[in-house]
């Protein structure tokens, strides 16, 4: 069996090398986008991408260059990736060296980096832009407890997949016009309160170009900051398109390797399949399940979800070893996850 990629990723590879090729030619320059990494005190991961933005916005002809990044819709995907490019990581005093993917990216993991547990910072610089700063959430050895929360019609309202709507969403507004479900960002406040330290960590099928207005919305709405695992849109190594379902189940387990000591909370809608992946999740590794919580949609709000006015995983059952909690915002999403939670406390003093 052949181990090339798929055809159309060799294709978007050659086609994406040629346009870098012809944009550094007239002057366009690399710059490193840090997203929020994650890990433990044994090993981190650091998330990024390496682009090439026009020159004049590292020339000074722009106010700032956040304010190259920080603009609203079709302009977040006003980026050319790097292909295949070498980067360095700094981590006190010690350096470490990796090559982007064929998008751009950079996903790199360090074991061993002398890291205490709390927020921290690493350095990121390609051969062709200055270092900028990573910020880093390392967990405590002896942590048990995180959240994981599903982003579209979870904590922000975007009408998903209507693609005539999403695509207003996404290329159009900015988050100052977006609008968070009541109670959502209150409700992962008490319950990290109650963990001092516990990782939250965001999972979305949107794509990476969205994560710096995804961390602005954050921040507007008062959610707690965390990694957020987002896609990168176009062909794979093994087709067409990805699959949105396979992302999120993918970072679940991903999530069990990195946080082999935590148990989790899974917060989603049932608008997209969340109940779905968490039951199928919970079957499998039902010890990093502490609790399901499902934000219920409204009939309009289902109806601009998927065209109908009933959820998708109405017949979806979560095992019963998992408590799962069910209510349409997020007052009511706490008000059962403080039983399910005490009940998962005593269950395992």
């Amino acid at each position: 069996m052949s181990t090339r990629p798929f055809l159309a990723a060799r294709v978007e590879e050659v086609f994406d090398r040629r346009i870098e090729q012809l944009l550094r030619g007239i002057g366009w320059r690399e710059k490193v986008i840090c997203y929020t990494g994650y890990g433990t005190p044994d090993s981190i991961r650091i998330l990024g991408r390496v682009v090439l933005i026009p020159g004049r916005a590292s020339t000074g002809l722009a106010k700032d260059v956040g304010e190259f990044v920080k603009r609203r819709g079709f302009r977040n995907f006003y980026v050319v990736g790097c292909v295949r490019i070498p980067f360095n990581i700094t981590v006190g005093d010690r350096e470490y060296r990796g090559v982007t993917d064929r998008g751009g990216y950079i996903d790199f993991r360090i074991r061993d980096h002398g890291l205490q547990p709390g927020w921290r910072q690493v350095m990121v610089n390609s051969r062709g832009s200055k270092l900028v700063p990573a910020q880093v959430h390392v967990a405590a050895e002896d942590q048990n407890f995180g959240i994981v929360s599903d982003i579209d019609d979870t904590i922000i309202s975007t009408m998903l997949p209507r693609l005539l709507i999403a695509g207003w969403n996404s290329f159009i507004r900015d988050e100052s016009a977006r609008q968070a479900p009541p109670g959502m960002a209150r409700l992962y406040q008490r319950l990290l309160s109650e963990h001092p330290g516990a990782p939250i960590v965001y999972i979305s099928t949107g794509a990476w170009n969205t994560h710096p207005f995804l961390s602005r919305f954050l921040a507007r709405h008062g959610f707690p900051p965390g990694p957020m695992l987002l896609t990168d849109w176009g062909p794979t190594n093994t087709g067409w398109f990805r699959s949105g379902h396979a992302h999120k189940a993918d970072s679940l387990y991903q999530l069990t390797k990195d946080y082999p000591n935590i148990s989790w909370v899974l917060v989603g809608d049932d608008g997209q399949h969340d109940l779905e992946i968490y039951s199928t999740f919970a079957a499998v590794a039902p010890d990093y399940v502490r609790a399901v919580a499902i934000r219920q949609l409204s009939p309009a709000e289902q109806v601009l979800a998927h065209g109908t006015f009933t959820s998708l995983d109405e017949h979806v059952v979560i095992p019963d070893v998992v408590p799962t909690v069910q209510a349409a915002d997020g007052r009511g999403l706490w008000a059962g996850l403080k039983d399910a939670l005490r009940d998962h406390r005593s269950l395992h003093m």
